[in-house]
């Protein structure tokens, strides 16, 4: 089965964007305050057409809502470093956290950039099973990722990878249907 449609050919290949999004809303990594000291003080902004004047309005740029060069999305994308760069300028003044708390009501599409701790700790994550604790015999608990799917009828769980040869008589004897006999000998051969 093709991820890109039967037949249907697959035609250029769109280039690397670096840190753009590449796709049809532009979308860029943009440093916040503290970004100096903090390798986490990131968000992700997108500049999507249908709140190009909330995100003007936001950053302190009101005129480019009637600037000629900013006028529609493809008369803004040669001026992209301009525009993320004055978006930058706002961020930086802001922690992430405020970011998102200001262009969320705006429906101006943002969200964080979270380090591996701060998605540990997130309580949401924890709440819809995206990230779960999983106790192991030896490891003990740790973290893992969850079921990424959620279905209404649909309760997941997850279980912790088994030991070194865990599982080896079960497989022996259920699946290739060795004796207990020859599961033994085939211990003290060393074999298992």
């Amino acid at each position: 089965y093709s991820q890109y449609g039967e037949g249907i050919p697959f035609g250029e290949a769109t280039p690397r964007a670096g840190n753009d999004s590449g796709g049809g809303q532009p979308g860029r990594i943009l440093k916040c305050k503290g970004w100096e000291t903090d390798p986490d003080a990131y968000t992700y902004f997108i500049t999507q057409a249908a709140v190009w004047e909330k995100i003007c309005d936001v950053i302190g740029k009101p005129e480019w809502k009637e600037h000629p060069d900013y006028a529609t999305p493809p008369l803004r994308l040669p001026h992209l470093n301009e525009i993320f760069g004055a978006i930058e300028e706002w961020t930086m003044t802001k922690t992430k956290y405020e970011v998102m708390e200001i262009c969320n009501p705006l429906d101006i599409p943002v969200g964080p950039i979270l380090s591996m701790k701060e998605l540990a700790e997130e309580p949401t994550l924890r709440e819809t099973g995206t990230i779960v604790e999983v106790d192991h015999p030896e490891r003990g608990p740790y973290l893992s990722v969850g079921c990424p799917v959620k279905l209404s009828d649909n309760d997941v769980v997850v279980e912790r990878s088994p030991l070194l040869g865990e599982h080896s008589d079960e497989i022996l004897g259920d699946v290739l249907g060795y004796s207990a006999e020859e599961i033994a000998s085939l211990r003290e051969a060393g074999a298992v």
